[in-house]
């Protein structure tokens, strides 16, 4: 029997995502370095010079960047110190997803009725996840990262739009919970995954990312298939049933496998792909 999800509204009526995604209060502008950086990134031949120029004109995202980039899990034998060491030593791939993830860290510092410490563990363990389940389907590992890393951020703008309607929901369901997109689609008619993909059309990420932020709930439905999409699907059940304490006998019975056969991976592979250390405090607390 379907869970049913009742909440009594009180004062103005509930955002369309329209109405959510025009809220200066909910979605935040992208800052003139960011746009600029992440235009640059995306380029065939991206010019490495003005990369760094970029990045070092911002203080608190080259702080950001350097504590990300020297922290464990990126593994590096060398501490790096400027911003020319991060690209030399690690290449677009990951200076593009630790750029991303200063710049959404500093825009969404502080969200009501969300616990950022839990938000971005979950979300860097759903990063991780996508990047090792898109290297067995050979995608681009750093795209799925980064869409992973973001693939919750609608649930922040939904948080700053809608406080006190989704302070009600979390008390009947954790925003972590693996059924909360039906419960939102029930209440708002949208889910995270639709306000996600706004901002991220707004912040001018590169398509692929943003199909995948849209799908990633249903991602048999576009016309054409993203398999980023489908590595995402996968790697957020993962992360969610991490969050929500799945035994094996869960992990089992709720594996997405119409998914993971169009994928190529088993419930055996998408185990084995689970992170070697799921993401600890220190990781977390570069970005909160």
């Amino acid at each position: 029997m379907p869970i049913r999800y009742s909440i009594e509204l009180r004062g103005p009526p509930l955002l369309t995502l329209e109405e959510l995604l025009a809220s200066k209060v909910a979605l935040p502008s992208i800052p003139k370095v960011i746009a600029l950086l992440l235009s640059e990134l995306d380029r065939d031949e991206p010019d490495l010079k003005k990369i760094s120029q970029l990045i070092n004109t911002d203080p608190v995202l080259t702080t950001r960047l350097l504590k990300l980039a020297n922290s464990a899990q990126f593994q590096l034998a060398n501490k790096i110190g400027s911003v020319s060491e991060a690209l030399a030593l690690m290449g677009l791939n990951q200076v593009r997803s630790l750029t991303t993830a200063a710049a959404v860290a500093s825009a969404f510092k502080a969200v009501p009725g969300m616990d950022m410490h839990q938000f971005w563990g979950y979300s860097l363990n759903v990063g991780k996840l996508s990047r090792m389940l898109s290297g067995m389907i050979r995608q681009n590992q750093g795209a799925a990262f980064t869409a992973g890393l973001i693939h919750c951020i609608g649930e922040l703008v939904l948080h700053l739009g809608m406080p006190t309607e989704m302070a009600t929901l979390n008390q009947q369901i954790s925003p972590f919970d693996p059924k909360r997109v039906a419960a939102e689609r029930r209440l708002l008619g949208y889910s995270y995954a639709d306000v996600g993909s706004g901002f991220a059309r707004e912040w001018q990420f590169p398509q692929p990312i943003v199909d995948a932020l849209e799908n990633q709930c249903r991602p048999f439905e576009n016309d054409v298939y993203e398999p980023m999409a489908g590595v995402l699907h996968l790697a957020v059940w993962r992360g969610r049933a991490k969050e929500a304490g799945y035994n094996d006998e869960d992990l089992t019975s709720h594996f997405p496998d119409a998914v993971a056969l169009a994928l190529g991976i088993d419930i055996d592979m998408a185990l084995q792909q689970d992170p070697i250390e799921w993401t600890v405090k220190a990781e977390v607390d570069v970005l909160v």
